[in-house]
């Protein structure tokens, strides 16, 4: 297979981190400055304005040939909007590029060509001189205009024939994209291309509301304070805090990274804190908990997401291009956001979210009447700035407890039957769970009750203990004295003794599968290798991830974590620690993804329009008229099961939206 590599050096007044590649292509001051390219093996080739383009080049792009590029997106579109109107050249079709980024991040290594030379043992990495020469020549000086320094371009265009080299060389030490995955990443493209119409109107509302927002809660911070703390974002916030609390808050507050011991204020922290301190105050002072409320108002608020919106929106269609990342999710190949960040916006939607919009642009007041706090009421409305074009609307489809289901079928045990019988049948599986704990029939379980096989099922199928169990609790207003967290624990597990065997099978494969270098070792549906550096594990799909650089240490396997960056003056890279429950977890999430990919291909062969895949969940944008066949022929795809996955029990339920959320 021929195969053309090729790198763009640009410039453009257009900011590409605020305004994202698709608007930063199509910007009128965008400009190529070179390009550089090779063929299969051939040694690099540098071309610059004001050449006559290579003939060999265009020939080949006409044709046909197999592009391959670091994050190929941007090569693919200053192509199409800027290389072949200016010099009337051939536009290639998005089939025919192969993102090299994408295949490393498939690979389960870091998807940036400054840090994938190493960590795919190519031996080569990119030489950050190159980040120097981009601030010099490819972006605008204060006055706006371009420095034009042929030294400097001389140094631009050797590094971007490095880059050329690098790509090529990591690109050869790591397995390729299979046929599968190379379609599933232009099912990704074409979704980017799609993109989704932003509510501006809204976001420039929400930017309003949120900024006002955001100082009063500064305010009231440094008055609580007294002083002492001015930005909840400061790192004063998290000792302050600490010094004011009792042993137990402190225990919530612990963590331990790379074996040390430390103290955090995330937001699972934060809402931990502001439970107990209803529960105990004496615990987290009544003083502490405003502060903590307010840190988790600022950090929760929405300011920074509408903004990005708005930056991202195109001019003209109003459209957000480029929000997914094809295989972003290192351990298990799930897709991450970009730019937009679709992935993290809030869950919660607002009960009425026009009436909300009507209030916000008009300036109107829209606390106390549609929440308690303007935060909670802008989380509610992330959502709502995604809507379709005049005359269609949006098919959202979320498939039901997914990984609840995939967790037993990928186990493959006896006993993981009667639970998957539970899913087949329709029946509740909260109540199940807390039938077998309390000892009474299904029929007799009260809301409280099926509110803790809840917890139950989401905290306890990944070898969560109890510490799981009461994170999950207090998110679902359920709160237990840790003896009874341990007995609702263990009452999980012996109802569900197929994930006790399955975690334990998990363990043993991977492990075995170290000490034998070469020989496959079985869990349930998944399959094992260790090749001597990387700990491969293959799925029922025939997809295959690994954990990079593994060892075998006293305290069991560690591995390289792609997505943690090292220190610069690290002598290796951050490493974590691989446990059963882990396995079972980045297992059953990849294999659900699998699901996903799989539903997409098909829906984009139907030729339906995905413009939103987010966690389980895929929204079309159709004409209104073709709603209901639509929405029919979505939840069919979604609940038939790929053939990999015979008796997986699917099911999905099926929403027509004129605004992304209700």
């Amino acid at each position: 297979m021929s195969i053309l590599w090729l790198d763009f050096e640009t410039r453009s007044r257009c900011d590409l981190p605020a305004r994202g590649v698709y608007n930063y292509a199509q910007d009128g001051s965008t400009e190529v400055l070179c390009l550089s390219y090779a063929f299969n093996d051939e040694d690099v080739v540098t071309w610059r304005p004001g050449e006559p383009f290579p003939h060999r080049v265009a020939d080949a792009v006409q044709y046909g040939i197999t592009i391959r590029a670091h994050n190929a997106a941007f090569e693919r579109l200053i192509w199409t909007y800027v290389l072949a109107p200016d010099f009337n050249l051939p536009t290639p079709r998005l089939e025919q590029f192969y993102c090299t980024a994408a295949q490393a991040r498939a690979n389960c290594a870091p998807g940036s060509l400054e840090d994938v030379g190493r960590f795919a043992s190519a031996n080569m990495k990119k030489d950050y001189r190159g980040a120097q020469l981009i601030r010099l020549l490819s972006l605008p000086q204060s006055d706006g205009t371009f420095r034009n320094d042929e030294t400097l371009l001389a140094e631009m265009i050797a590094y971007c024939e490095q880059d050329v080299r690098a790509m090529r060389a990591v690109s050869k030490a790591m397995r390729d994209l299979t046929a599968e995955e190379l379609a599933d990443y232009h099912a990704n493209e074409r979704i980017n291309d799609r993109g989704v119409l932003v509510d501006r109107d809204l976001c420039r509302a929400a930017i309003k509301y949120a900024s006002e927002e955001l100082v009063e809660i500064e305010e009231i911070v440094a008055d609580v304070t007294e002083g002492e703390i001015t930005s909840v974002r400061s790192p004063k916030m998290r000792e302050w805090v600490l010094a004011r609390v009792g042993e137990q808050a402190k225990k919530l507050m612990t963590v331990y990274k790379d074996g040390e011991q430390k103290f955090s204020i995330d937001k699972t922290v934060r809402a931990n804190l502001l439970a107990l301190a209803e529960e105990s105050p004496d615990e987290v002072p009544p003083d502490v908990a405003e502060v903590v409320q307010c840190a988790d108002d600022l950090w929760a608020s929405s300011v920074a997401k509408f903004s990005r919106l708005a930056d991202l929106a195109d001019e003209e269609d109003h459209r957000v291009r480029g929000a997914f990342v094809f295989a972003g999710g290192s351990a298990t190949g799930r897709a991450s956001s970009y730019g937009a960040q679709v992935h993290n916006f809030s869950r919660s939607v607002a009960d009425a979210p026009e009436d909300i919009r009507h209030a916000m642009v008009r300036g109107h007041s829209i606390v106390p009447k549609f929440g308690k706090r303007v935060t909670d009421v802008l989380k509610g409305m992330l959502r709502p700035a995604l809507m379709p074009a005049r005359g269609h609307v949006l098919i959202v489809a979320d498939w039901a407890a997914i990984e609840a289901r995939m967790n037993p079928w990928l186990s493959n045990e006896i006993s993981s039957e009667a639970k998957l019988d539970l899913f087949r049948t329709g029946s509740d599986v909260y109540k199940y769970n807390a039938s077998k704990t309390f000892h009474v029939p299904v029929e007799d379980i009260d809301k409280a009750q099926r509110q803790i096989g809840k917890v139950q099922e989401l905290a306890c199928g990944y070898g969560g203990g109890v510490g799981a169990f009461a994170a999950m609790g207090r998110v679902y207003g359920v709160r237990l004295p840790e003896s009874d967290a341990r007995r609702m624990v263990d009452a999980w597990r012996r109802a569900n003794p197929w994930a006790v065997s399955y975690w334990t099978a998990l363990e043993s494969a991977y492990t075995r599968a170290m000490r034998h270098q070469g020989h496959e070792f079985r869990a349930g549906r998944v399959v094992y290798l260790f090749d001597g550096q990387h700990l491969w594990y293959a799925l029922p799909s025939g997809r295959i991830l690994c954990y990079p650089y593994v060892r075998l240490e006293p305290e069991g396997v560690s591995y390289a974590k792609a997505s943690w960056k090292p220190a610069a003056d690290a002598k290796e890279w951050p490493r974590a620690r691989l446990w059963k429950g882990l396995a079972c977890e980045n297992i059953t999430q990849a294999a659900a993804n699998d699901v996903l990919r799989a539903s997409l291909r098909q829906l984009d062969a139907a030729g339906l329009n995905a413009v939103l895949h987010v966690h389980d969940e895929i929204v079309l944008e159709v004409p209104e008229k073709d709603a209901d066949a639509a929405a029919k022929l979505l939840h069919d795809v979604m609940c038939a099961p790929p053939g990999w996955a015979s008796g997986l029990p699917l099911e999905a339920e099926v929403s027509v939206m004129t605004r992304y959320g209700k």
